[in-house]
């Protein structure tokens, strides 16, 4: 025998049942109300698939679902195609199978939902034992019965001929029978169900619960066009029964867009935001039957002012259909939407100035982050957002003086509010939501120069250096410092008489190098962030900038240069220091409490003592 031969086995693989079962039918949905849209998906393929196959019928589709509180039932019937024997046996007890998936493969384009061949195990989630009752239109003249209590086996049984269709009762585990409501169902299939194309009614009633045809249909099947404002009406209160937190303000249609055929509409919602706030809202509908109504990533993460309902032929559903597939069509889908809420915003500033103006007063501060993340919409935004400012919010145009734009990066601001407060110029507060990325762009756009205090190139716009000699600076430097980095400068306003700024960069550069920030930033970023920081050199977090444009200086400079000292004016002026600087530099209790005391010694014992008190 040669030893060289390798024996090859090809086996099946085995599948238990039961354990299969108790997956799909206990695992598969995160919530048992999704069995009932399941059933109601299947009554509407089964009414579409009798047009399709016996396209001369006369017959009024209709799906009726029907709770008894009494007997703990819930009961789904069609007026569909129904099934032979043969089929019972071939797709409705056949996991995976399914005739609408058939169907489907065949073409696409029928307006079928189903697709997995799993929505009747669904039952078995909500039910102890299943009958269905049926008969088809190709054996008009035969009734069939199917009972099951686990989905694992099933009888079948001859039965009195019915009008071709479907009935399916569950008989409701003791956990779901509050479910045999019918005020209940009506308002969870009117959920589920409100733009399913079959007419759906629940119990008695002889109004569907998805009547109301949605803005899209509407203008499909009108012959007159509406009026813009008529329109705009039925679509906020068709857009109302989705938004559940806000008033709609006004709505933006969404129709097919390259390789995506959503249609739909979005709508600002009317509750004022902060740049951060997400309040995105986004229903989807796959083939009429709702698939998830918190499909929010499908909008753009700078929308969080903005719902809407969108309906698509084309994406691809999970296998329990709560969600979608991450694939080509999610992404197309994802980018029309952005193209039609951009498109929309354009629109409406143009054509609609007084709504504009309101939509503008609610999200000022989200649209400023949504103006940087694209062309169109900062072109669009960038003269009538307002920018928070030192003196409240205000147009970049006001912000604009002499051709530069003044913005803080930080919010510790004591001396740079108080040196913009005396200049009288409004600063921008750079550490609110997207104003510094807003105001370089700005600045960019319109050839002007925008100074971020606190950084080098800033700070070096701001104040002008002053040469004295090293001596000098060291005297200058022993009198008013503490921990800051001293520099000799001229600055406006003239009557103060230094500043003290912290150093952002180095203040960056700390916060990257700090050992926890490997675990917050991705290792691209970090290496990006550092190639940067590498540039920066180590040094003090706040800077003393000493201003020999105050005549107070100026004064103590030139006694200095005569060997005369104040040391209790320089004194005076390193507490006045303290006391400005505490809420910038978060100084303790006891520094204010010393600085205070010091001062009030020195006017005790060098003025009061010389007028003889």
């Amino acid at each position: 025998m040669d030893n060289n031969i390798v024996e090859i086995e090809q086996h099946d693989t085995s599948v238990n049942l039961h354990g299969l079962m108790q997956v799909l039918s206990k695992h598969l949905y995160s919530t048992p109300i999704v069995a009932l849209r399941e059933l109601v998906q299947n009554a509407h393929d089964a009414i579409v698939r009798r047009r399709l196959e016996q396209s001369d019928a006369a017959f009024t589709p209709e799906i009726r679902v029907t709770g008894n509180p009494q007997q703990k039932t819930i009961t789904i019937t069609d007026t569909g195609a129904g099934l032979t024997r043969q089929e019972i046996h071939d797709f409705l007890a056949t996991v995976g199978i399914g005739y609408t998936r058939h169907l489907r493969q065949l073409d696409d384009e029928t307006g079928l939902i189903g697709m997995f061949g799993l929505g009747f195990l669904s039952s078995f989630v909500l039910a102890d034992q299943v009958m269905v009752h049926t008969t088809s239109w190709k054996t008009p003249q035969e009734g069939w019965i199917y009972r099951s209590e686990n989905g694992e086996t099933y009888r079948t049984e001859s039965a009195a001929p019915r009008e071709p269709g479907f009935t399916v009762t569950l008989f409701l585990k003791e956990a779901f029978s509050y479910l045999a409501d019918n005020p209940l169902l009506e308002r969870l299939l009117g959920r589920y169900c409100v733009l399913m194309r079959e007419p759906l009614f629940v119990g008695q009633s002889e109004t569907a619960v998805n009547q109301l045809a949605p803005p899209w249909r509407r203008d499909e099947s009108s012959v007159v066009a509406l009026h813009p404002g008529l329109k705009q009406k039925q679509n906020i209160e068709f857009a109302s029964r989705f938004e559940h937190n806000f008033t709609p303000i006004c709505t933006i249609d969404v129709a097919p867009y390259g390789k995506s055929d959503a249609v739909g509409i979005l709508w600002i919602q009317d509750g004022a935001t902060y740049g951060t706030s997400d309040n995105r809202n986004l229903s989807l509908f796959l083939r009429g039957m709702l698939l998830d109504d918190q499909a929010h990533e499908l909008l753009p993460l700078w929308a969080g002012f903005v719902g809407g309902v969108v309906e698509s032929n084309i994406l691809t559903p999970t296998a329990n259909r709560e969600d979608i597939q991450r694939d080509d069509a999610f992404y197309a889908t994802q980018h029309a939407l952005a193209e039609a809420l951009i498109t929309g915003l354009g629109e409406l500033a143009k054509n609609q100035p007084a709504i504009w103006r309101r939509v503008l007063r609610r999200h000022n501060e989200a649209l400023l982050g949504a103006a940087i993340c694209d062309e169109r919409l900062f072109d669009l935004l960038k003269d009538d957002l307002l920018i928070p400012t030192s003196k409240g919010e205000i147009p970049v145009s006001h912000l604009r003086q002499q051709n530069t734009l003044l913005v803080m990066p930080g919010e510790e601001s004591s001396f740079e509010e108080m040196l913009f407060r005396l200049t009288g110029r409004p600063v921008a507060l750079g550490h609110r939501y997207a104003v510094i990325p807003f105001l370089r762009r700005w600045a960019t756009l319109y050839s002007a120069r925008l100074i971020e205090i606190g950084t080098t190139g800033g700070n070096q716009s701001l104040f002008s250096s002053h040469d004295i000699s090293e001596e000098e600076e060291q005297w200058w430097r022993e009198q008013l410092a503490s921990d800051e980095e001293c520099i000799i400068s001229r600055f406006e306003p003239a009557v103060l008489p230094f500043v003290v700024v912290p150093n952002r960069e180095v203040e960056l550069k700390q916060r990257l190098e700090q050992d926890d920030v490997d675990r917050r930033m991705s290792t691209a970023a970090l290496m990006l962030a550092r190639q940067f920081t590498q540039r920066i050199s180590d040094g003090a977090e706040k800077q003393l900038y000493i201003n020999f444009n105050n005549p107070t200086i100026q004064a103590l400079s030139a006694r200095w240069r005569k060997g005369l000292r104040d040391d209790a004016a320089c004194q005076l002026l390193k507490n006045l220091k303290v006391i400005l600087s505490l809420q910038l530099q978060r100084s303790g209790q006891n520094d204010f409490h010393q600085a205070l005391e010091s001062f009030n010694q020195i006017i005790m014992t060098q003025f009061l003592a010389n007028t003889g008190e």
